[in-house]
């Protein structure tokens, strides 16, 4: 690996020195010191964003100094890296997705995504330094993804930001995966302490509440599947794919697409672990009823090839309504728990996030579970909700910002495959015995 990463730093290091030496020129022109190697005096002031940007989430533990993080994101299939600031002001970003090349191959090969990141990832942080206009020279940390997600892929990411700390003397500052999707709701939102999070993505599902910027406590996770992996596996049983519409969109985006024009009670999907009283979730038996409806309207429709059931719209608008209905009723027990336990305060929040988060179908509906128990619901932008280098340089400022969780020693730092988010309450969840009340969608 170390011989594939080399060639793309010498990119780097060739792609710096030609900025340095435009703004060197540059400067020279303006009358500006020689000796300053700083892009700072080109860059708009913090007074000046916050002309347009209603508030600022760090002021208490910055003020007016500026700090700027660069993020790398490579825990899965995305490459991502970005610039951001203590404003949650993008400066630069660049996003490399693997997902047209893993929807031809059937899903996600860890040794295909590690040598895609391999390629890819000195150019997306060149683009990233490129647009932002500054060099890593002007950058205070380097936040990095180590865990969790696939070994290979997180390998890749880790060893590029080590290069480039030791190269520019940088601190690293390890990033949980979970945790910058919980957090990126606060660069846009003025989400406070404590809040509830739900993260639902094609890897992940988890309730907790997020105490602070590194303290969560764990109240629900999934048994088996994740409902983005359910979402895709049902888009490539259906081979939406084949439709023109679906063509570049992901399994979970098709679904939503096509349910759209499909009856939500033409097929029943019964609920799962409804005697269980904790926040935890199943996800398989969705995916296995999913299968056996297609398989049986296959045979009857005498469907060979590449065709597709004619009533597929109807069953991806039925099985989306059965994963609302699960995902409701552990928000539901969660918010209620969260309520009796005080760990939530007295203005109630819901932050919704990952990919599962940029379907509106489930997002608008849980929003109206969350009225009914005066909670409020937040969800970054649709674009930050996947994987993303701008979640991880945010969560990155939000710990430098408050000087915690900085890497002592670059040579400690090491990847986990799997990480828990938090202190783990499910099973307190399921002492309590909570009963809750039915909940009713208008679909």
């Amino acid at each position: 690996m170390a011989a594939t990463i080399c060639p793309m730093l010498h990119r780097v290091r060739c792609f710096l020195v030609y900025k340095q030496c435009l703004h060197l020129r540059y400067s020279i022109g303006r009358d500006y010191s020689c000796r300053s190697r700083s892009l700072y005096h080109n860059k708009p002031t913090i007074s000046h964003y916050s002309s347009f940007r209603p508030f600022h989430p760090l002021g208490e533990y910055t003020g007016s100094k500026r700090l700027l993080v660069l993020g790398l994101e490579t825990s899965c299939d995305d490459t991502g890296a970005a610039v951001v600031d203590n404003l949650g002001h993008v400066w630069g970003e660049a996003l490399h997705s693997q997902t047209s090349t893993h929807i031809e191959l059937g899903g996600i090969i860890p040794p295909i995504a590690q040598k895609l990141h391999q390629q890819h990832i000195a150019g997306v942080v060149e683009k990233a330094f490129e647009e932002a206009n500054v060099t890593l020279e002007d950058v205070d940390a380097i936040a990095v993804t180590v865990k969790p997600g696939l070994s290979l892929s997180l390998a890749v990411g880790l060893q590029y930001a080590k290069e480039l700390a030791k190269e520019y003397r940088k601190p690293i500052i390890p990033i949980h995966h979970m945790e910058a999707h919980a957090l990126t709701v606060r660069m846009k939102q003025p989400v406070n302490f404590p809040f509830l999070v739900l993260l639902a993505s094609g890897g992940h599902c988890l309730l907790a509440v997020s105490k602070s910027v590194n303290e969560f406590a764990l109240l629900g996770t999934t048994m088996d599947n994740a409902p983005g992996d359910v979402f895709d596996k049902v888009a490539r049983s259906l081979k939406l794919k084949n439709l023109p519409q679906c063509y570049d969109l992901s399994g979970g985006a098709s679904v939503e697409l096509v349910a759209k024009n499909g009856q939500p009670h033409a097929f029943e999907f019964p609920q799962v672990m409804l005697q269980s009283p904790d926040c935890n979730f199943s996800f398989s038996g969705f995916n296995s009823m999913a299968h056996r409806y297609i398989s049986l309207a296959e045979k009857d429709q005498n469907i060979k090839g590449d065709a597709i059931i004619s009533n597929a719209a109807d069953l991806c608008a039925s099985f989306q309504l059965g994963v609302l209905k699960h995902l409701a009723k552990r928000v539901q027990r969660a918010l209620l728990f969260s309520e009796i336990t005080g760990l939530l305060g007295k203005e109630k929040t819901l932050v919704v996030s990952g990919g599962v988060a940029c379907n509106q179908f489930l997002i608008n509906n849980l929003r109206k579970v969350c009225e009914e128990y005066n909670c409020s619901l937040y969800c970054p932008p649709p674009k930050l909700c996947t994987d993303n280098g701008i979640m991880v340089a945010w969560n990155g400022i939000e710990k430098l910002a408050r000087g915690i969780g900085i890497a002592k020693d670059l040579e400690q730092i090491e990847i986990q495959a799997k990480s828990p988010l938090g202190e783990n309450l499910t099973e307190e969840v399921s002492k309590v015995k909570l009963k809750l009340e039915r909940l009713k969608f208008d679909v």
